[in-house]
């Protein structure tokens, strides 16, 4: 059985899903539809805490009965909630939307690395994830491009249009071919989670993973704009600029080229250090280009930083239940991002300026867990030398 053609067929699937083509106009297309902003956030709230509830089971079912129906249904319930979406006319069935999201969402999330880590040669991994992580920005730049010739006839369009892409990607994944699964050596979630707390380096590089996360995150979906602002940047080079960003983290499809030339160690810890040098700068400058590349900075360094990590988690799993293991981890990190999130946001009512303190922080924190974890690893890898 050729597994390759998973990787493939993975790649064209995200790429699919990436065509969101409201993305850049989802909060006007809720708010013509009658949502408020406190509307929109508290969906975004109750999505977060489903994720939470949903993940770890759906890791488990995926373990147990296979990636490629845990994929199936995931991507499934992800083509119905477009219907949906495109239908919706109130709060009650936006909501249903959100939920029907979660479903998906935290069905396919360590579903799809657990399958592509398993369908991949191992000396490989990281570029697939890389690869993967860029068709997936690839998909939604192109998204961004057309959507503007699509608003231009109506913001209904983009919501329809956003429905054949991801019928699509159903149809394909009737194609993956699953992993073969020993059930018998399966373990409970119990003992899941208890591999996972015996495991304190791992739980390390989650830890630094979501906070690094949650920072870029805020800094390229909610403080940009404000930034941009400030700058002086006028609201029509939005587009441009959101285009430009997915342009820069295309770069992940390369992160192993650093890898392979400077080390994992040494990679991530450079571009650690450039995501907290771009959080300072966004404190002080008013210079729009200043301000533009800072942003860019921190969003390119992510995007090839996440391969390196989805590969240090996966490679520190030694069992059959990947998939569990890898939702406990997203589960620790959706619970850790969410109080940044918030913390941020507190903070950035204050200022923008205040906000990008705490991302500063963040980072600095980020920063010298990851030098923890290194520390850790080589220490390790020079006593593995000396036993061998």
């Amino acid at each position: 059985m050729n597994k390759k053609i998973n990787v493939y067929l993975m790649y064209i699937i995200t790429f699919l899903q990436g065509l969101v083509f409201y993305g850049p106009v989802a909060t006007l297309y809720r708010q013509s539809r009658g949502l408020s902003m406190y509307n929109i956030f508290l969906i975004e709230s109750i999505f977060m805490i489903l994720m939470l509830l949903f993940e770890i089971p759906w890791g488990w079912f995926a373990d147990k009965y296979g990636y490629k129906i845990t994929l199936l249904i995931g991507n499934f319930l992800l083509f119905i909630s477009k219907i949906v979406f495109y239908e919706a006319n109130s709060f009650l069935l936006f909501l249903v939307e959100g939920i029907l999201v979660a479903l998906a969402t935290s069905a396919i999330s360590g579903c799809d690395i657990a399958l592509l880590y398993s369908s991949a040669d191992k000396d490989n991994t990281e570029k697939v994830f890389g690869m993967y992580t860029a068709m997936s920005v690839a998909g939604f730049l192109l998204a961004c491009l057309i959507s503007t010739k699509m608003v231009e006839r109506s913001m209904d369009l983009t919501a329809f249009g956003t429905i054949i892409p991801y019928g699509l990607a159903v149809i394909l994944t009737f194609f993956i071919k699953d992993v073969s699964h020993n059930l018998e050596k399966k373990t409970s979630i119990k003992n899941s989670i208890r591999d996972v707390l015996n495991n304190k380096q791992i739980i390390i590089i989650v830890v630094v993973f979501a906070l690094i996360s949650e920072t870029t995150h805020s800094i390229g979906v909610f403080l940009n704009q404000p930034q941009y602002l400030k700058s002086g940047i006028s609201i029509r080079y939005f587009g441009f600029l959101t285009a430009l960003m997915q342009i820069v983290c295309l770069v992940s499809a390369k992160s192993y080229k650093f890898t392979e030339r400077f080390g994992q160690n040494k990679t991530s810890k450079v571009l650690l250090i450039n995501i907290l040098l771009g959080c300072t700068v966004l404190i002080y400058t008013r210079n729009p280009i200043i301000s533009v590349v800072a942003i860019a900075v921190t969003q390119g360094c992510f995007s090839i930083i996440r391969p390196i990590i989805l590969d240090i988690e996966n490679k520190s799993i030694n069992t059959s239940n990947r998939a569990t293991i890898l939702s406990i981890y997203a589960m620790a990190g959706d619970i850790l991002s969410s109080v940044v999130n918030i913390s941020i946001g507190k903070f950035a009512d204050i200022s923008i300026e205040a906000a990008f303190k705490a991302c500063t922080f963040i980072s600095i924190a980020a920063f010298a867990l990851a030098l923890i974890y290194f520390n850790k690893a080589k220490t390790k890898q020079e006593l593995n030398r000396e036993t061998n």
